[in-house]
């Protein structure tokens, strides 16, 4: 009996030591990283003048400071609207082109997947001067309009918000298709097939069939999507800069301008909290509307 037991010690023992690459891994790129920011998030570090040398604890006052910028109220509407227009772009787009992808539709197949394809594997610099020479005055889109007669509108001036989340939705819609194309493909097509000799047309199909069949992939998706898109920095940075009058300044561009570019490095973590905590209270959110589904 003590020799099964010791034996059973042993073989623990061995799987933890497989796994411990994987806690140094953890530990090294995630958990000290996140330690390190609450700390300094309570710290007047800098990157110049005196506080740059003299690192002290301030306490709240980051968070106080944070809290009484109009700036802050400012990122964080312009960081929901990107947000919300982003999710309902790539998840809607992202299904439509999944879903006429597999009734074979041949433009879908061979025209608009690959080209949502191509956008999600650029990178974001790469995908705002895309887009910067596709909503400039003298642009395609406005050369497209004039063919109308609609006058020349400066999209990234007027319609700075738009024009980011046009963009953003075109680099991130491949990766709601993918998620719904291997979904879609596990529904089968008796039930399909069975509503139609029911009666039912390809709307209701499609609206009682296909997308409750789908529907924790919809919720892991948005997820997903969420957490990513409370990241994006580049692509509106390169567009707009968060401009103009701060009319795209979402928090992580609120975060860079504060930290790096002002160099009030304990300001920017503060900030970098509040993206953490939105992040944290969006997947809390999604969790919970996951598991009350499986229930």
């Amino acid at each position: 009996m003590f020799t099964k037991q010791k034996y059973g010690i042993v073989e623990e023992l061995k799987k933890s030591v497989l796994l411990l690459p994987a806690v140094i891994v953890l530990l090294c790129f995630f958990i000290v990283p996140i330690i390190l920011t609450i700390y300094y998030s309570f710290t007047n570090l800098a990157l110049s003048g005196s506080n740059a040398q003299n690192l002290q604890f301030v306490g709240l006052s980051n968070y106080k400071r944070m809290l009484t910028d109009p700036t802050t109220i400012t990122s964080i509407k312009n960081t929901l609207i990107f947000l919300v227009g982003s999710l309902a772009g790539q998840t809607i787009l992202g299904f439509l082109i999944a879903y006429f992808m597999k009734q074979k539709a041949r433009v879908f197949r061979s025209v608009v997947g690959p080209c949502f394809l191509i956008g999600w594997v650029m990178p974001e610099i790469v995908v705002a001067l895309c887009f910067m020479a596709f909503f400039k005055e003298n642009g395609t889109l406005n050369a497209i309009l004039g063919i109308v007669g609609v006058r020349n509108i400066s999209w990234l001036y007027e319609h700075p918000m738009l024009s980011v989340i046009i963009a953003n939705i075109w680099h991130g819609t491949a990766f709601s298709m993918l998620n719904f194309q291997s979904a879609l493909d596990n529904v089968s097509g008796d039930i399909e097939e069975a509503a139609r000799v029911d009666g039912a047309n390809r709307v209701q199909v499609l609206w009682k069939i296909i997308i409750p069949c789908i529907k924790d992939t919809i919720a892991t998706n948005i997820m997903l999507n969420t957490l990513s898109t409370l990241g994006v920095y580049g692509l509106i940075y390169a567009m707009t800069g968060g401009g103009p009058a701060n009319k795209t300044t979402t928090l992580p561009i609120y975060m860079y301008n504060q930290g790096l570019k002002g160099m009030q490095l304990g300001f920017g973590t503060a900030i970098g909290m509040l993206i953490l905590f939105v992040g944290v209270i969006c997947s809390i959110l999604y969790t919970r509307i996951l598991g009350t589904k499986e229930k």
